[in-house]
């Protein structure tokens, strides 16, 4: 009589079979759904207009409404040797170049000499009362160190340019790079030269779209 034969080999194999077909089905979804993911929702990509910043009495603004501007933007300070000369010189540009196509945007920060001890609607006050400033004047922030401002790190990263004191500026384009940045002591007659053309290169653009 010939021995029987087990079915337990078979049925082992076939199960094996099952369980690798089922790994790779999931591998493979995972794969898929991965590759949409990268497709469809790609993470968007970071310009000064799309942050979130506070204006002097706390509230939220998005500095998306700046868009399509050319913005200065420039770490302030009330109690600091640059602030006569510099307040004058943002005014001044201000003036003559915005508001329809430029602007200066004006963020007070303590870190630099505890040179801004005030709070947020004192200084706008004190910009406006001594040096009648028609730029907004926002909530004051830090942009060293960990708790650094997300708006004013982008600055920062984009440029490669850290501010060392007070009065940094911060040239940014219409679509929201940093195009320029220019220290304290820069005199305000080499910075209107660059305002001025990338104001002429944003009304021809307009122009062109008409």
């Amino acid at each position: 009589m010939e021995p029987l034969t087990t079915s337990y080999p078979l049925k082992h194999s076939v199960l094996k079979a099952r369980v690798f077909v089922v790994f790779l089905s999931m591998v493979l979804c995972t794969t898929i759904l991965c590759l949409l993911q990268l497709r469809f929702f790609k993470p968007k990509i970071k310009d000064f207009y799309s942050f979130e910043v506070k204006d002097s009495r706390g509230r939220i603004i998005s500095l998306e409404k700046y868009r399509g501007k050319a913005t200065l933007v420039v770490n302030v300070a009330s109690y600091c040797q640059y602030t006569d000369k510099n307040y004058i010189a943002l005014q001044e540009l201000h003036r003559e170049f915005g508001p329809s196509h430029f602007t200066v945007l004006a963020f007070p920060c303590n870190q630099f000499g505890e040179s801004e001890p005030s709070s947020s609607q004192e200084i706008e006050s004190f910009a406006k009362g001594n040096y009648g400033v028609t730029f907004p004047v926002f909530h004051k922030i830090k942009i060293l160190g960990s708790e650094a401002d997300p708006a004013f790190k982008f600055l920062i990263d984009s440029s490669k340019r850290e501010p060392r004191w007070n009065f940094w500026k911060y040239l940014v384009s219409p679509e929201g790079k940093v195009v320029k940045f220019w220290r304290p002591e820069e005199p305000i007659e080499n910075i209107k030269p660059e305002v001025a053309s990338l104001i002429r290169q944003i009304i021809m653009k307009k122009r062109e779209d008409l």
